[in-house]
């Protein structure tokens, strides 16, 4: 089931873009939380948090990478089980800063279910189009794939958390393609994604006015809800100012004279992006962009080399995982995309997401170090 001599057979190219990313985190994280009364210049508090999880993601990385990915199609129903009652849970428990995504153990934040759904989304889709062989192309397989994409969809989003909810619905598009589900759905829904994202852009774009457009939106979602489509909000603004103060070389590191002080919301979480940009510049954002092609290309490159179903369509669906992440964040702080909490993976502070991209990272190198078994 685990063994640790498939090490050497990994791709060992991720490792070094891996590491380049979690440095890019740290030391994004280091000048936006850093004091001017503390005198410290790299080693702040959450420098040391982002730390322990990196040396605790890499654990998992190794674990999973060792770990047989075969054994994941035997367990994707009870995993799938178990994150829906997990999603569940979560609304007779009480909320955390007003949402149900958390639970508090011991005090402590320290469980998000809703990172791990998307994971084991892509774990369970890949068993059932697997399952489902010459049967994937009839219309009674995609209404069973869209049910089980649909019930943690509607729970997430009823946290209400739409960032990650959105995320599935990318992930379970490009899987039910390379699988070779019924094309009229796929063309059905891609084409209603396609809609609501032109939607979004011209009124980011300003075709479309965004108080003219509220009778019609809020007569389907809530205010709070429309509000999050307001292009003139303080964080879009505050995130454009961030990246435009960058310009070609950045102010340099600790230098940022708008993220530094505190002016834009999120610097070290969703905003680390626009923090970065101010910081590094154009030639730091086409560095960084670089790593994430880099990475998203090696991932694709382990779905061509998967011998079996399961593996190329969990290696697809875990690529895609990781392309959507890094996509929907740079957008939303770009004001292309509305601001939903979606992290920068590798680079934002916090456990939950750095824990589960890891794993993921790790079950593609699984796949590819057992590439001559079959």
């Amino acid at each position: 089931m685990w063994d640790p001599r498939f090490f050497s057979r990994i791709d060992f190219r991720v490792v070094p873009v891996v590491c380049c990313l979690m440095l890019i985190s740290l030391l994004v994280i280091s000048s936006m939380t850093a004091e001017e009364a503390d005198g410290v210049m790299f080693w702040t508090p959450l420098v040391k948090s982002q730390l322990r999880w990196q040396a605790l993601g890499w654990a998992v990385f190794f674990f999973a990478a060792g770990f047989d990915y075969r054994k994941l199609r035997d367990w994707s129903l009870i995993l799938y089980i178990g994150t829906i009652v997990l999603l569940v849970g979560l609304f007779f428990v009480s909320p955390i800063q007003n949402v149900h995504r958390w639970y508090r153990i011991a005090g402590m934040i320290s469980l998000q279910p809703s990172e791990q759904a998307k994971l084991i989304l892509v774990v369970v889709l890949s068993w059932f189009l697997e399952r489902k062989g010459s049967a994937v192309p009839l219309l009674s397989t995609a209404f069973q794939m869209a049910l089980l994409v649909g019930i943690p969809f509607f729970l997430i989003l009823k946290q209400p958390d739409l960032g990650t909810s959105l995320i599935l619905y990318p992930i379970a598009l490009s899987m039910g393609y390379f699988a070779g589900v019924h094309r009229g759905v796929l063309r059905f829904l891609t084409g209603i994604g396609a809609l609501a994202a032109l939607v979004v852009s011209l009124l980011f774009s300003g075709v479309f006015s965004h108080e003219k457009m509220r009778p019609v939106f809020t007569t389907v979602m809530k205010e709070y809800q429309y509000e999050r489509l307001n292009p003139d909000s303080y964080h879009q603004k505050a995130s454009l100012i961030a990246i435009s103060l960058g310009g070609l070389t950045g102010s340099g590191w600790h230098k940022s004279e708008f993220s530094g002080r505190k002016w834009l919301p999120a610097a070290h979480t969703d905003s680390v992006f626009a923090a970065f940009s101010e910081e590094f510049g154009l030639l730091g954002v086409i560095f960084l962009l670089f790593l994430f092609c880099a990475l998203i290309y090696f991932s694709f490159q382990v779905a061509v080399a998967a011998k079996d179903p399961f593996g190329r369509l969990l290696a697809s669906g875990l690529a895609v995982y990781l392309a959507v992440h890094a996509l929907i964040n740079i957008a939303m702080m770009c004001a292309l995309l509305p601001m939903s909490g979606v992290p920068l993976i590798f680079v934002t502070y916090g456990g939950s997401s750095l824990m589960t991209t890891m794993a993921a990272l790790g079950v593609l190198q699984s796949i590819y170090s057992r590439r001559f078994m079959f």
